[in-house]
């Protein structure tokens, strides 16, 4: 039988997986993170947060750019990071790129009594999307409204809208959970109360409304709201691993605040072990054939015991 977890007893999460696996990852250098890169795994470093940004930001503008009429293409981009944003509105402004044919899918959600939340909610996800990158491009390059696409609870629209354009990348930050998006753990219940779901059966999930690990709920009190619990709702809707394997590429960034340096090293190791197990969602990702991790160097951080 599995360990419960340490800090939810009643949810899965990466505290039940084998201690070995656990310290493997704890163990692990800088130097051996870059040497994990596999056949459809990159690992990338950059050494300041000026070019990690940047380069987070143009793989928005080099997926638009492909865009034609013919061949409309877009981006599924997350909050968390938000601070590749501006950087892409300011770059659309600059270099003057029309974004008519290009489309933009929103990762996920906030829900509140079956409802996704509106973008007067403070922490709504459409909300800084727009304030922070669609509503700075001048109106003769914006994109027009019906090709962004932001996740709703009934999630028809949303899952319809992958037909209409091909996704280049998608990217997204890693929560304190190892989820991509809020794919979390599931609860340990039910049919899964004594192992996590099959990643078979996980990889089927679609865009969906989700109950949120405890982990991501103090994870985005601390992150966006100075540790506010409170403030922070239990559901969320969020595209789902369906979604995930029709993006090209998938591509994740750990600028080393949004997880620990033992979360950014844990994923890495185990998807470059082939270690795939829903208690660790990110570790499905093994499977897709494009997947890069992107790391701030000075954000690595190291796993030693430092008492403050």
């Amino acid at each position: 039988m599995r360990s419960l977890s340490k800090v939810a007893p009643d949810w899965w999460d990466y505290t039940t997986l084998d201690r070995a696996i656990l310290d493997d990852a704890a163990r692990l250098t800088a130097d051996d993170l870059l040497g994990l890169s596999l056949e459809g795994f990159a690992v990338k470093f950059y050494d300041t947060i000026e070019e990690f940004y940047l380069a987070e930001a143009l793989e928005y503008v080099t997926a638009w750019l492909q865009a034609t009429e013919e061949a409309p293409a877009g981006v599924c981009g997350p909050i968390g990071p938000t601070e590749q944003l501006p950087l892409v509105a300011r770059l659309v402004n600059e270099l003057e790129i029309p974004l008519r044919h290009c489309h933009f899918w929103g990762m996920d959600e906030w829900v509140i009594d079956g409802k996704e939340v509106s973008t007067d909610f403070p922490l709504s996800f459409a909300r800084a999307d727009m304030e922070l990158c669609f509503n700075r491009i001048r109106p003769k390059l914006a994109m027009p409204p019906e090709n962004i696409h932001f996740p709703t609870a009934d999630g028809v629209a949303y899952r319809a809208s992958w037909e209409q354009a091909r996704c280049v990348v998608m990217q997204g930050g890693q929560g304190e959970v190892k989820h991509w998006a809020f794919n979390d753990p599931p609860r340990r219940e039910g049919a899964y109360a004594d192992n996590p779901p099959p990643p078979s059966a996980y990889r089927k999930l679609a865009t969906r409304v989700v109950d949120l690990h405890p982990i991501t709920l103090i994870q985005n009190a601390r992150t966006s709201g100075g540790g506010t619990v409170q403030n922070v709702p239990s559901q969320a809707v969020t595209v789902g691993p369906v979604e995930t394997w029709k993006a090209e590429k998938v591509s994740i960034w750990h600028p080393g605040f949004h997880d620990n340096p033992f979360g950014i090293r844990l994923t890495a190791l185990m998807i470059s072990q082939h270690i795939v197990d829903t208690s660790v969602p990110m570790s499905l990702l093994v499977n897709h054939p494009n997947v890069q991790f992107n790391y701030l160097r000075s954000g690595i951080g190291v796993c030693d015991v430092e008492m403050h």
